[in-house]
């Protein structure tokens, strides 16, 4: 099993940010500071696939676990993911079952999905592994669903019964946009959708994931039952802590 999934599944939360950065050392560093995962952010990020696996080097040698989020629903862009050495993959945008089936198979070798078979890749050490233990550990890879819209809630409970779905992970930021309150994550509707989710998600017994930017929202959200928090993105973890200590030597 995955580490991650087990960690999560033995009643831990895990806590990781997004990474925009291009530099496997910014990386490693998250991994020394004690975090569980970082998601390489290819959605928003200035990054691509070459420069992935250097960052997915950086994350495995501190023993930090490579989630990687693509940049939209692709069967292609979630196995060069994979091929490269991601141990998860998130993808963004889903509203309805179908979509949910296809990330699901592109994630998947058979007979638990249809991704793309090579064994001559990164994730197989350039086909040293054995091609069938390659393609049984390969499937506990994670996968990772976002929803953050209207239309993903209306479908929610067809979502959720698509088989192999690791983690539900509601996007406040477009979850707001979508029912009218762009930006206000914590306006009490955002949060009655988000509570909806995570308890329907419960019911079904897939775990759920969210994104904060504050220390207190963190600690409501793992309260209310969330088992994967992303917090913060790299580059604002730097800019708020560079703005903080400015503040204080000159408050000196």
């Amino acid at each position: 099993m995955n580490k991650l999934l087990k960690k999560m599944n033995e009643g831990n939360c895990v806590y990781g940010p997004f990474m925009k950065t291009g530099d496997p050392a910014f990386v490693e560093i998250v991994g020394h500071s004690g975090f569980d995962f970082a998601i390489l952010d290819l959605e928003h990020g200035p990054s691509n696939e070459l420069a992935l696996q250097n960052l997915i080097r950086g994350a495995q040698i501190v023993n930090l676990c490579p989630i990687v989020r693509v940049s939209k629903l692709d069967e292609v862009l979630i196995g060069r993911a994979l091929d490269v050495g991601a141990q998860g993959v998130q993808v963004p945008q889903i509203t309805n079952s179908k979509e949910a089936a296809i990330a699901v198979k592109a994630s998947k070798f058979a007979p638990l999905g249809e991704r793309g078979v090579c064994r001559f890749v990164r994730a197989s050490n350039y086909s040293s592994t054995d091609r069938f233990k390659y393609l049984s550990e390969a499937n506990d890879n994670l996968v990772i669903l976002q929803l953050e819209g209207q239309e993903a809630i209306n479908n929610l409970d067809e979502i959720l019964d698509v088989s192999g779905i690791d983690v539900i992970f509601v996007g406040p930021y477009d979850l707001s946009q979508s029912i009218g309150v762009p930006g206000n994550i914590n306006h009490p509707l955002v949060e009655e959708k988000m509570k909806y989710i995570i308890k329907r998600a419960s019911e079904k017994g897939i775990l759920t994931g969210t994104f904060v930017d504050a220390v207190d929202d963190a600690t409501k959200w793992k309260n209310i039952g969330v088992s994967y928090i992303s917090y913060s993105v790299d580059v604002g973890i730097f800019y708020e802590t560079c703005k903080n200590i400015l503040l204080m030597i000159k408050e000196e």
